[in-house]
């Protein structure tokens, strides 16, 4: 379907519906309309999404060119609402905390339909963890993660808060930025959901007191 073409290319494109409104110079009402199917772009600006998303007219409008040479391609949506879901549920929630089979590791479990996520990890002031995702019983996403503490200043629910934040247009680790007080969260990201690589930060007084680096993507 064309509307949920635009919001597939809109996200692997990493553009906020803002974003794309201001590319196209319409309102972001206007997007959000044509991503909920209740009106269609016309031609005009059906030229500029091709060019904007590098792809032809043909594909964004024929329903039987449904991006077949990836089923899993047009999940990305639902594996995104899951994942953020998961996560708000998970550490930063500090809800979902299971038992693990594994020596010394911390482990959380959240499960949604189809959809199963476990997070586990290792250490605490210096850890390092992974996140899985299976569908159906099948895995079709990982993150991996690493981090340190660097100062007693740090603080872990502040870390938390920042992770609480995640959102569809960076379903990974908190927001590029947020601050409450004297603490200061700041993550990088490039690459989409299928594939990606970032790093964080927390500063406190302007003094660094954590960092970490993550990546991951699809798994088929």
């Amino acid at each position: 379907m064309l509307n949920e073409k635009i919001t597939y290319f809109r996200k692997k494109n990493m553009l906020t519906q803002e974003e794309l409104a201001e590319k196209l110079c319409v309102s972001r009402q206007t997007i959000t309309k044509w991503e909920n199917g209740l009106i269609s772009p016309s031609l005009e600006y059906l030229i500029d999404l091709s060019q904007i998303f590098n792809v032809t007219i043909d594909f964004l409008i024929k329903d039987d060119d449904c991006i077949s040479e990836d089923a899993q391609t047009m999940n990305t949506n639902t594996l995104i609402t899951f994942l953020i879901k998961a996560k708000k549920m998970t550490y930063a929630a500090k809800k979902n905390k299971v038992q693990s089979v594994k020596k010394d590791a911390h482990e959380y479990h959240y499960q949604d339909n189809e959809y199963q996520y476990y997070d586990t990890f290792y250490g605490r002031s210096y850890f390092s963890g992974q996140e899985i995702v299976y569908q159906n019983d099948q895995v079709c996403w990982s993150m991996n993660y690493y981090g340190k503490v660097l100062s007693s200043d740090f603080n872990g629910d502040f870390l938390k808060e920042a992770l609480m934040l995640v959102d569809e247009q960076r379903p990974f680790r908190g927001p590029e930025i947020y601050s409450r007080g004297e603490y200061t969260y700041i993550s990088k990201v490039t690459g989409h959901i299928d594939s990606f690589q970032g790093s964080e930060e927390i500063y406190y007084q302007n003094h660094k007191i954590y960092e970490g680096v993550y990546h991951g993507g699809i798994i088929q």
